[in-house]
């Protein structure tokens, strides 16, 4: 299901800041040569996700969910210069073809890239954390957010996407262990009193949740 008229969301790009080479190269890349390209996050998620960086200027990121690392070197422009992002993935038939762009980013030196599974992972990363981007499998969202929930300083962020599942999380006839775990999950971030929330029909469903 598509949110957004393809037409209102190209006039949105045309009055958004236009993609560096690196990321054109990459997105371009990704959709030739990769299984499932819509999970990238693409130009215009890309630019808000920069601007929500550069906007809290964080020293420490965790994205759970690389992919090919579109959206990790989006976040990675807005770090304090002595700022890092780690990003985890599952996926090491990746790893190659992401490292082989965040080698040749501005940000090669600020990326802890790592082949690993996120449950396991996170709870060796010591916080605070100032910015979390959630992009993963979504029947472990809930168990994510309950993992770096305490590592999120004040005043921190963690978006989580694809909140609206394609349209599915409003289709009551619409079942399946995905939709029903994100319905879950949004109905669990609603209910949490430590966050402030607002969820953005931008692309898939954009879920922003400040750290009170």
């Amino acid at each position: 299901m598509e949110f957004i008229d393809s037409n209102i969301e190209a006039y949105s790009q045309a009055f958004s800041d236009p993609e560096n080479d690196l990321l054109k190269e990459l997105n371009r890349e990704t959709h030739a040569l990769i299984l499932q390209p819509r999970m990238l996050s693409g130009h215009l998620q890309g630019r808000f996700l920069a601007l929500i960086a550069k906007i809290l200027q964080p020293t420490l990121i965790l994205e759970i969910g690389t992919y090919t690392g579109y959206s990790a070197l989006c976040l990675a422009e807005g770090l304090r210069k002595n700022g890092r992002i780690i990003t985890i993935d599952i996926n090491e038939e990746l790893e190659k073809f992401a490292r082989s762009f965040f080698d040749r980013s501005p940000y090669a030196t600020q990326i802890d890239y790592r082949i690993a599974d996120a449950k396991d992972e996170v709870p060796k990363i010591e916080g605070p954390l100032d910015l979390v981007f959630i992009d993963a499998d979504k029947r472990n969202y809930a168990a994510y957010f309950d993992l770096v929930i305490d590592k999120v300083r004040s005043g921190g962020l963690i978006m989580v996407d694809n909140v609206l599942w394609s349209g599915k999380i409003i289709d009551a006839s619409a079942q399946d262990k995905s939709t029903v775990a994100l319905r879950d999950f949004n109905q669990k971030c609603l209910e949490d009193d430590r966050v402030e929330k607002t969820l953005l029909p931008l692309r898939d469903g954009l879920l922003l949740l400040r750290k009170k």
